[in-house]
């Protein structure tokens, strides 16, 4: 394995995109070559401006279609030996990522979630509201599929590249996590958790999640334990 290919799907986040890479291109990957891919997902507040001074290569939606579908359309462009997934927002830090990916380096995982609820980093106070239906989903997703996750929300996922690439993905919106969840579970890939940091942000600052999301993604974990 050579190459790590960083995923970021973006729709306005002109505040922060910029140092978000900055930190992404100084974290190691554990040595591997990177490969920056960022896809607009129909961004209006001058993000795309943003982008004629980047190096990197940019994939555009004609209209605002969700994190799925931006994620959907890097998978389809992703060369890298193993992918991963980084937010536009300062939520997560890219220095977390190397022991992620060193557990799929070392032929120990085929996918492996950075965990905000597993304790050991530092974490800033959730919502109430938010902590909440992130404990149920997990909860729900282990009762559904027998598995173990303390957080199947988490933006922080890693993925040998010819594993996740034979995985169709339908969802659009944030109901990405838990199909992705369901059917890496479903397909019996060796999955791992580690504990990474996390900064969340409020409504305020730019979080667009909601609890509409929430009962999306619960209707999302049924429907693809019976289907797909």
């Amino acid at each position: 394995m050579k190459k790590v290919t960083i995923l970021i799907p973006v729709y306005n986040e002109a505040a922060t995109l910029e140092e978000i890479l900055k930190k992404v291109e100084s974290a190691d990957f554990c040595g591997l070559e990177k490969e920056i891919i960022l896809i607009d997902d129909y961004s209006t507040d001058g993000t795309r401006e943003i982008y004629k001074r980047l190096p990197y290569k940019v994939l555009y939606h004609d209209f605002n279609q969700g994190k799925g579908a931006a994620l959907r359309t890097g998978f389809e462009n992703a060369t890298g030996d193993i992918i991963v997934i980084q937010d536009a927002d300062l939520e997560y830090d890219p220095v977390d990522y190397a022991p992620l990916v060193r557990l799929i380096l070392d032929g120990k995982a085929d996918v492996c979630y950075g965990s905000r609820l597993s304790g050991g980093k530092p974490s800033r106070s959730f919502m109430f509201t938010h902590l909440l239906g992130n404990k149920f989903l997990s909860l729900l997703t282990n009762i559904l599929y027998g598995s173990t996750l303390t957080d199947m929300e988490t933006c922080y996922k890693a993925f040998k590249a010819d594993f996740i690439k034979g995985i169709k993905i339908k969802s659009n919106r944030f109901d990405f996590e838990p199909e992705i969840t369901a059917k890496v579970l479903k397909r019996g890939a060796r999955l791992y958790e580690l504990p990474v940091s996390y900064y969340g942000r409020e409504f305020s600052e730019g979080k667009k999640i909601t609890w509409k999301d929430g009962i999306h993604a619960i209707i999302a974990l049924i429907k693809f334990r019976f289907i797909d």
